[in-house]
Formats: structure tokens, sequence, C-alpha cells
């Protein structure tokens, strides 16, 4: 469904939307039917607000660009699942997280 083009456009979104939050979207990458941020957000954010504002935006962004990819595969007109997975790395060197998510199989 993810395209390398619908990833860059992700990231472009993903990263206007963190910097709002004044956030730093300090990683991203994707396969072809999931993606991965590594974001570094204040303590004031809560998390549920940031991961909403993020699916939010960007399936009404990529929604309106109409691409056939993501046309075929939407869960009835929505870009995201209703759920997310948000884990902490707060121990974990960041380079380590970094190196994860540049290995994802990203969609030529």
């Amino acid at each position: 469904m993810f395209t390398r083009e619908v990833i860059n456009d992700l990231r472009e979104i993903f990263d206007s939307v963190c910097r709002d939050f004044e956030a730093e979207l300090v990683e991203f990458d994707g396969e072809d039917d999931h993606v991965h941020l590594l974001v570094n957000y204040p303590p004031k954010v809560a998390i549920s607000v940031l991961v909403n504002s993020l699916k939010g935006v960007s399936s009404r962004m990529i929604r309106k660009k109409a691409y056939p990819s993501v046309q075929k595969k939407l869960w009835g007109s929505a870009l995201w699942s209703p759920s997310y997975f948000a884990g902490s790395c707060g121990g974990a060197p960041i380079g380590i997280i970094r190196e994860y998510i540049e290995q994802q199989q990203t969609p030529p």
C-alpha cells in the first residue's frame, strides 16, 4: 500500500506535525503496510494526543492525494487502524533505535 512516494509524503507530514507539538521526528521509515517513527517529544505532550494528530493529519492529507495503491487498501475511509504501539527507548542508545528503523524494507 505504501510506495516510496507515499513514504516520502508521510515523512514530511509527520515532521510538520511533530514541529507543531514542539517535538522532533528523529527517524522515520516504513514498509508497504506500516511505518516506524522515532520521536523526541516534550513531557507536556500526551503521547495519545500526539499519535492521534499524527494519524489524523496524515490520513486526511494522504487520502486527499488519492494514491491508487492507498485507495485500494483503506480501512473503510481510514488510512490507519485504530491501534498503535508506543514504547519508550530511554535506556537504549539512539543509534540502535535509528538503525532498526533505517533497516525497514522501504518499498521501491
